[in-house]
């Protein structure tokens, strides 16, 4: 297999787009649980669907995630091959604390996590938590 050449291959990852039951709740979950920033709206009324985009910096320089709502879609299922987000923290374990008196669903506790192999004495320390729709989040302690 050739390896493609940097003249003509893409250079940035530009969006993550999640499709939301709920796109009020899953803004506010965005913005007020992990401090993103609305950073723009459209409705797209033919095709019947609105994509907010969500990040911590302009579109312009930093990974943003699409949070879309199709109007006639009140639920999705999650398919086996979606892992998680990642998102860097800088102490996991208060920001645990204050997703759990929020109300948001932990579905990993904070703790290290060995890098393997093991001899390489690495450790992750992260938690997993839930969005409003179940979408799995990774808070990693940087």
């Amino acid at each position: 297999m050739a390896t493609i050449s940097q003249s003509i291959a893409p250079n940035r990852i530009l969006f993550s787009m999640l499709r939301v039951s709920d796109i009020d709740a899953s803004v506010a979950f965005y913005r007020d649980m992990l401090g993103m920033a609305e950073l723009g709206r459209e409705t797209f009324a033919d095709a019947k669907f609105t994509a907010v985009y969500m990040g911590y910096g302009e579109a312009a320089e930093n990974a943003v995630l699409e949070l879309t709502h199709n109007w006639e879609n009140d639920g999705y299922e999650h398919g086996t091959a979606f892992g998680n987000i990642s998102l860097a923290v800088k102490d996991v374990y208060a920001l645990e604390a204050y997703l759990e008196a929020q109300g948001v669903t932990i579905l990993r506790p904070a703790g290290d996590l060995p890098i393997l192999p093991a001899e390489t004495g690495k450790i992750y320390t992260l938690a997993h938590i839930a969005d409003p729709d179940g979408y799995r989040i990774e808070l990693i302690q940087m």
